[in-house]
This record gives structure tokens, C-alpha cells and sequence, in this order.
């Protein structure tokens, strides 16, 4: 087996997708994913520390997106405006990292097993905070800023599940817009 193979990490995440699909999470161990991916499992655990970090792996990447967006927008952009921008590059690191038939399966494999699903929940809380953090490094209010940071999640978790819906539109980012587009509307209709 090569030592240095180029696209480990691809292949590590490819060849974890589907032997979870396969074999279901808690029966893939580290070496069948490595030998999956033609690797070793050294050279699985210099990517990884270990079998859940697969499919969180990018996390970092994928908050400094939305991060990186609020931080470069022009000054006096508005609240929502600094939320749209953070979507928009939020869902573009999202197709550059995985296609919709990866997210799918993804998808699939943390709604099925509890301690997964725990862990998706505090990544988008963490990329909660981190976007209200964001915020307030621009002199957004901190009430305001949590709140936007929880909209961000909001709306990006909506998109989301309507792009790794069955038949649903390849452009996450079409999505994501009609979702602030309704949640807008929602919030501006008047409920007197």
C-alpha cells in the first residue's frame, strides 16, 4: 500500500460515507474505512482523530465562511443584510466541500445514530455563537447579534433539508435565499 497517496482525505471521507451506509456507523471500524480508501490506518488518524471526526471534518472551514462573510462586508451593511451575506457564503463552502448527493448521505447516516445527531447540533450551535460574534466584533449589539446568529442556523438548517430533500433543486444557495425571503415575510406580517 503507497505511503503518500494523493486525495486521502477525499477518499477517507468517500470511503466512510458508504461503509456507513453499507454496514451502518457503529459496525464501520477505522480499518475497514482505511482499507476502503486504500490507505492505511495511520494515515487514516493523521487526518482523523478518529471515525465520527469523517464527517465533521471541515467544521472550521465551513464557520469561517459565514464568519469571513459578516467580517468583509462593506460598513453600514444591516443586520439581516450581514446575515444574507453569511448564508450565501456559508452554502457556497458547503457545495465546494460536498455535492448534494454526499450531503444526503451524510445526512442520513447523523439522523440515525443519537450521539451523531448530538454532535450536529453543537456544530450549528457553535456556528451560532460564532456568527453573533461576528456581530458584535462590527458593534452589533449583543441581543441583536444572538438573535441573528440564531437565525443564521435557522435559516441555513431550513435550506438545507429542502436541498438533501429527494428531488429537491441543485442550488443550495436559491434555496437558502427563499428562506430568509419567507422567514422575512413571516416576520414582517403583522400578527396584531
Amino acid at each position: 500500500m503507497a505511503r503518500w497517496r494523493p486525495g486521502s482525505t477525499g477518499r477517507l471521507q468517500q470511503a466512510a460515507i458508504e461503509l456507513f451506509t453499507e454496514n451502518g456507523y457503529d459496525a464501520t471500524t477505522v480499518a475497514d474505512i482505511a482499507a476502503r480508501a486504500g490507505v492505511t490506518e495511520r494515515t487514516f488518524f493523521r487526518h482523523y482523530g478518529d471515525k465520527r471526526e469523517v464527517l465533521f471534518a471541515g467544521q472550521y472551514v465551513f464557520e469561517s465562511g459565514f464568519v469571513e462573510a459578516i467580517a468583509d462586508a462593506p460598513a453600514g451593511t444591516p443586520v439581516m443584510g450581514l446575515a444574507s451575506r453569511a448564508l450565501d457564503a456559508g452554502c457556497r463552502a458547503l457545495r465546494e466541500a460536498r455535492s448534494q448527493e454526499q450531503a444526503r448521505a451524510r445526512h442520513a447516516i447523523v439522523e440515525h445514530h443519537d450521539a451523531l445527531r448530538e454532535r450536529e447540533q453543537l456544530k450549528l450551535a457553535a456556528l451560532s455563537r460564532a456568527v453573533a460574534g461576528a456581530m458584535t466584533a462590527r458593534g452589533i449589539a449583543d441581543l441583536t447579534a444572538r438573535l441573528a446568529g440564531d437565525v443564521v442556523v435557522s435559516v441555513f438548517s431550513t435550506a438545507f433539508a429542502r436541498w438533501i430533500a429527494p428531488g429537491a433543486p441543485a442550488d443550495l444557495i436559491a434555496l437558502q435565499r427563499e428562506t430568509l425571503a419567507e422567514l422575512t415575510r413571516l416576520v414582517g406580517t403583522n400578527s396584531g
